[in-house]
């Protein structure tokens, strides 16, 4: 292995890491640091991506960088709400600490301990992939983006929520950028007693991509975008695209 192809092993690993560290609070400070509003956010997701699905019978959902099972848990219940059967939801994972919170949450869904790049399904098995607020904490995003265009069935989609860098801010993304860099740290740091996992929140922002540059990424892997909205403030970005 190259030094440079190890240098992104160990930062990879680092993040692994911290989560495995924070897992046990982890949703406590979400949902504090969030103040809920990120339901309305993954509810959209869900909703949309079955829209433009237009079935009312889905294989197979997986769930990258599925932490404590949140995200499995909004596809299954707005599939619920539509009417619209599921046969499995995957959730896929580094985290073995994240993986066994979401477990005990959510003991119906399947998981799997592995990376975004090496995901454990077969080639063209699956209908919807999502990844929310996890594709960031990708080392090797470009060969993730390749996986999950491999596990995805032909006109499948791949559903991102994320926190997005933003190069020219507004007024209000400044004040974003001053509650994420500012405030959210603190918070989180108190709940989880971990101040450096939750300062790796807002460096991992700034060093992330721009929307535009997302974009472009998504459509290199061999999808086709088909949305894109940022939401309060642009502290979320919602990405939706189908694979050609």
């Amino acid at each position: 292995m190259s030094s440079n192809g190890k240098q992104k092993e160990q930062k990879q690993e680092k993040i692994v890491s911290m989560f495995d560290n924070i897992a046990p609070t982890y949703d406590t400070a979400n949902r504090v640091m969030s103040m809920g509003v990120d339901k309305s956010w993954r509810r959209k997701a869900c909703d949309l991506a079955y829209a433009y699905y237009a079935k009312d019978s889905i294989d197979k959902i997986v769930d990258v960088a599925c932490g404590t099972g949140d995200m499995m848990d909004f596809w299954r219940s707005r599939a619920e709400k539509s009417g619209i059967a599921i046969g499995e939801i995957v959730g896929v994972d580094p985290s073995q600490g994240m993986v066994a919170v979401a477990r005990e949450k959510f003991p119906s869904f399947v998981y799997h301990i592995s990376k975004a790049t090496e995901i454990p399904l077969e080639d063209e098995s699956s209908d919807i992939l999502s990844i929310t607020y996890g594709i960031r904490n990708v080392v090797e995003r470009e060969a993730a983006l390749k996986e999950f265009n491999r596990v995805l069935k032909k006109d499948g989609l791949v559903v991102i929520l994320e926190f997005m860098k933003n190069e020219n801010p507004s007024f209000l993304g400044k004040i974003r950028d001053f509650y994420m860099n500012k405030i959210l740290p603190k918070v989180g740091g108190f709940i989880s007693k971990n101040l450096e996992a939750y300062e790796y929140l807002p460096n991992s922002i700034e060093d992330f991509s721009t929307v535009a540059n997302m974009q472009n990424e998504l459509q290199d892997a061999g999808f086709e975008m088909l949305y894109t909205q940022s939401f309060s403030m642009d502290i979320s970005t919602l990405l939706i695209a189908r694979k050609k």
